[in-house]
């Protein structure tokens, strides 16, 4: 169960024929052979059972003992199993056997000749393929798309004492759905603002504090562009706050997912004014207030200008 397979050797059909007929060759000479000995035993046995023991001595054909036709027809099938063996072979014999040998030198070189051809084919194609892909731009790595995602009041406010100012629950739904499995770059008044880390999300800290310990999972950096390149990896890294990370990141931003509330209030972190020459409005959502929101809102994307 668990030896070696043993190797069956693949046969060309023709090969096949040359063996199997050379083992039918080599079985008729082995029963010629047999037979030789039989008929010289049997016809010496014959003529003593008749001569010595007489035993069928008074039958006799056309004058002679009935013996000497046994023989003789013996002899004959003697000499038709000779002739099966030996004449017939002559039909099937070496002028045979070099015609299949020539038959099996053309069909290999038939099969050389037909595997060069499918090489120099290959390595055509090969070239050509590398040809082209000299020819053709190497396609380049998409640029991570840098998100600016930010609520602000209308005067601008984002928050008072590390805390918000608002609660409103559709945008901590969308914050949540728009960052989810990306890397979001904060200040670390910012992060300590948290009860833990959010879920889901890389951490990216920047903070100024040697040795400043956080959990497990969380990256830590002293700068802003190095908060950058620690998510280069991903597509589309966010920039959650504060305000001076905020005012830092507009010059470097890609995008801005901005939650317009529609009031002003007493803050002491702002968000910087948006230069409507650089950026442009794609898209504008407005909420009315409800049970759930007290105040207006829009949710409004921009991108930076051409």
């Amino acid at each position: 169960m668990f030896g070696k397979r043993k190797h069956t050797p693949q046969i060309d059909k023709d090969q096949l024929e040359i063996l199997e007929n050379a083992q039918r060759r080599v079985k008729q000479k082995k029963r010629l052979y047999l037979h030789f000995v039989l008929f010289l035993i049997g016809s010496v046995f014959l003529i003593i059972a008749n001569t010595f023991l007489g035993i069928g001595k008074d039958i006799t054909f056309f004058g002679k003992e009935w013996f000497v036709f046994a023989i003789i027809i013996w002899f004959f099938l003697l000499i038709y199993h000779v002739f099966n063996v030996f004449v017939t072979h002559k039909f099937m014999g070496k002028a045979w056997e070099q015609k299949q040998l020539e038959k099996l030198v053309s069909k290999q070189q038939e099969r050389i000749e037909k595997l060069k051809a499918n090489l120099v084919q290959e390595e055509t194609l090969k070239l050509e393929r590398e040809d082209l892909a000299e020819i053709q731009p190497k396609p380049t790595k998409k640029k991570s798309e840098l998100t600016i995602i930010v609520a602000a009041a209308e005067n601008n406010a984002i928050g008072k004492g590390n805390q918000l100012i608002w609660h409103l629950s559709d945008d901590l739904k969308r914050f949540k759905a728009l960052t989810n499995a990306h890397h979001i770059i904060m200040g670390r008044k910012t992060f300590e603002s948290f009860p833990k880390p959010l879920p889901n999300r890389t951490h990216v800290v920047i903070t100024r504090q040697a040795d400043y310990k956080v959990p497990d999972g969380v990256i830590v950096v002293n700068n802003l562009e190095d908060a950058i390149d620690a998510s280069r990896n991903d597509v589309q890294p966010f920039i959650i706050g504060g305000g001076q990370i905020y005012e830092q990141a507009l010059n470097l931003a890609d995008k801005i997912e901005l939650t317009r509330v529609h009031h002003d209030f007493e803050a002491d972190t702002f968000f910087p004014e948006i230069d409507h020459s650089i950026w442009k409005e794609t898209q504008n959502t407005f909420h009315q207030k409800d049970d759930n929101h007290d105040f207006e809102f829009s949710f409004i994307t921009y991108e930076r200008k051409l």
